[in-house]
């Protein structure tokens, strides 16, 4: 359950929504199975495997979306289509045409759908009412935005607006190596991309590389600006910053799972304790971050 990718939107300030009323409206649309000729179903989930659609636990709200999605490789529509198409050009004497070829192929996913295996997915949801968060654990925009379109059908519309900064991202980033000096409570660690603005945009990337040498100076004198970096706040949680603010492959530092662990007696306790420690930590992250960046840029947001 600990979060590796994170989406960072603000929840409209004047929202109130209750566990119970958010409960509610998720009940409405709970994951169905996929039916025969469905390649995809969409639908809330509990975050624990079985019980409520939301999980609360002082002030702090979980919930998850759950995607089934049938497994039906184009190589395997395409090889049965080979064989009918050859087939089809042995009794009909000529090549099959384009238009025929398309219909095979639809025909024959068709036919295939509801023999497939389905594959399930959970993308987990944290909604923090005390700070104004909504943080969605996805690696990619696409995955982020699934759960965005869901849930503003599911709450009748949810304004949400992603978070900006006075300082960007790859302003404060590139400042920072110039410099040779990470924000207070952070490190700079040992992965870094660097790009150049013009039409070019030669790029150089840095993984496991000391970035405290002149070659990296070097590089932004040249007029490359920092796109990515790798830091490590309160050595607590490393992670990746990018030039959109998204923060990737988060990684908690064990002995706070260590910590988790050696205090829970049940799987629930320890499901609880794991999402206190995450959301305590994180949320003490991101006003750090916030603050790092200049503060928040109300008027863009």
């Amino acid at each position: 359950m600990w979060f590796k990718n994170i989406f960072l939107y603000r929840l409209p300030a004047d929202l109130a929504i209750s566990a119970a009323t958010l409960e509610e409206k998720l009940s409405r649309q709970p994951l169905q199975p996929c039916g025969g000729l469905d390649k995809q179903s969409r639908g809330w989930v509990s975050p624990q495997g079985n019980g409520p659609f939301v999980h609360a636990l002082n002030r702090q709200l979980l919930i998850a979306m759950g995607v089934e999605q049938k497994l039906l490789p184009a190589a395997i529509i395409n090889q049965f289509a080979k064989d009918r198409i050859a087939e089809l050009e042995a009794q009909q004497g000529h090549r099959v045409g384009r238009k025929e070829i398309k219909e095979i192929k639809e025909r024959i996913t068709d036919e295939l759908l509801p023999r497939a295996f389905a594959h399930r997915r959970t993308t987990f949801v944290w909604i923090d009412p005390v700070n104004g968060w909504l943080v969605v654990d996805a690696a990619s925009p696409a995955k982020a935005d699934e759960v965005l379109e869901l849930l503003g059908k599911t709450l009748d519309d949810l304004p949400l607006k992603l978070l900006h900064t006075r300082l960007s991202p790859v302003a404060a980033m590139t400042g920072w190596l110039a410099a040779g000096d990470a924000p207070p409570g952070f490190t700079i660690d040992r992965e870094l991309e660097l790009r150049s603005i013009d039409e070019g945009k030669a790029t150089v990337r840095y993984v496991r590389h000391d970035l405290e040498g002149d070659e990296i100076r070097a590089h932004i004198a040249a007029g490359k600006s920092a796109t990515r970096l790798g830091m490590t706040w309160n050595d607590k949680i490393s992670f990746v910053l990018t030039e959109q603010l998204q923060i990737k492959r988060l990684a908690f530092l064990d002995i706070l799972k260590e910590e988790a662990e050696s205090e829970a007696e049940t799987t629930e306790e320890l499901f609880d304790i794991d999402f206190t420690l995450m959301t305590g930590e994180l949320a003490r992250l991101l006003a750090d971050l916030v603050e790092a960046l200049g503060g928040e840029n109300l008027q863009q947001a």
